[in-house]
């Protein structure tokens, strides 16, 4: 197993400086972390948790490149019933086969730009799956997708500074200016939609729930105002995608986030700017309400639970009823002190176990008092 970390580090904050439009993939942190097709999977397993940056693994075959596996798709695969008892022991080319998919290679003269247009034109699926970067003939590494979009801000603020250079120095029509700043909002909006969206379901990824909820908890904090959380668990997901495929699976995903999105909407009236809808886990979601009392949310949950249970998803392996449902947990409180937010997310994700022993398909609202 050949495992090497090459500088610079991959960490965003030690990015490279004074990129441009014409940096290329070589002017980022890529990481060699290859086995030997013939390798055991459980050996990279192991590697994968002791180093949880890397986003994959190549394969080689006497050396030779042979395709690319991300840590995703290898756990998603390892954490499968069965799955540890079907592969752990087995070289990790019986998982590859069944698992590889489409692999974005890029050469390392490759521009930046160009390396996040074509990572974002990929199918939402393989949207945050690693590049492969072909530095000469038969030396390939990976680079994670994040490091292109954080690249790929640099690169814009470097733009950014270009085009205020212009205003003041130049002399440029008013269409022109209006133009360049037109494009500026374009990219700027897409960068943000991109890095804080979960490219399967359209609403909000994790990192964003995290920076949301930082922000709002703030804020109603000097308000003394509520807010309110709810978690969501699709019910037997694994035995859906088990039964269905997992491209039903994706479709499923996609349909409960829409109808929560809309839910809530419907529910929250004049404060429904301020909530967020992300997508917190595998088949779980997160619901922030802010100035919304338990009461209050307890009802936009079950508003939530009874359209999902409409929208009659066949599920006949579900041990609740034949359609797919929702688990949910309700947590409410008053931002006293940044120690009480993980109190809030511990309680909403207590109920949420609550209702899953009570028999799942219902809400629950953790009775824990939180103002204190």
């Amino acid at each position: 197993m050949s495992v090497e970390f090459l500088p610079p580090s991959n960490s965003p904050e030690k990015l490279p400086k004074n990129l441009s439009l014409e940096s290329t993939l070589k002017d980022l942190a890529v990481l060699n972390f290859q086995v030997e097709a013939s390798s055991l999977a459980k050996e990279v397993a192991r590697f994968f948790q002791a180093h949880p940056l890397l986003p994959g693994v190549i394969l080689t075959v006497n050396g030779e490149f042979l395709g690319m596996i991300s840590r995703r798709r290898f756990m998603e695969r390892m954490s499968r019933p069965y799955g540890l008892d079907t592969f752990a022991g087995r070289p990790i080319m019986a998982l590859y086969q069944i698992a590889q998919t489409d692999i974005l290679i890029l050469p390392g003269v490759a521009l930046i730009v160009v390396a996040a247009q074509r990572a974002m034109q990929r199918q939402p699926e393989l949207l945050y799956e690693p590049i492969v970067v072909q530095l000469e003939p038969q030396v390939y590494r990976l680079l994670d997708v994040h490091q292109v979009l954080v690249a790929l801000s640099e690169i814009h603020q470097q733009a950014t500074g270009y085009i205020r250079q212009l205003y003041y120095n130049l002399s440029v029509t008013q269409a022109e200016l209006e133009a360049a700043n037109s494009q500026l909002k374009s990219a700027n909006s897409a960068l943000y939609r991109l890095a804080n969206s979960d490219g399967l379901t359209q609403v909000a990824n994790r990192r964003c729930f995290n920076e949301y909820f930082e922000k709002k908890w703030q804020e109603l904090e000097q308000e003394a105002a509520e807010l309110s959380l709810i978690l969501c668990d699709i019910d037997f997901f694994k035995q859906y995608n088990d039964t269905y495929g997992h491209q039903a699976g994706d479709a499923c995903l996609q349909q409960v986030a829409k109808t929560i999105v809309e839910a809530v909407n419907y529910s929250t009236g004049e404060v429904s700017g301020e909530t967020l809808v992300a997508r917190y886990g595998g088949e779980e979601f997160a619901v922030i309400l802010p100035r919304t009392s338990p009461e209050i949310g307890v009802s936009i949950a079950e508003k939530i639970r009874l359209w999902i249970k409409e929208l009659e998803i066949e599920h006949i392996n579900s041990e609740v009823c034949s359609f797919v449902t929702l688990s949910m947990g309700v947590a409410s409180t008053v931002p006293r002190s940044s120690a009480a937010q993980k109190n809030l997310i511990a309680a909403a994700d207590r109920a949420l176990y609550q209702a899953k022993d009570k028999g799942r398909d219902r809400v629950i609202l953790d009775a824990i008092k939180l103002y204190k």
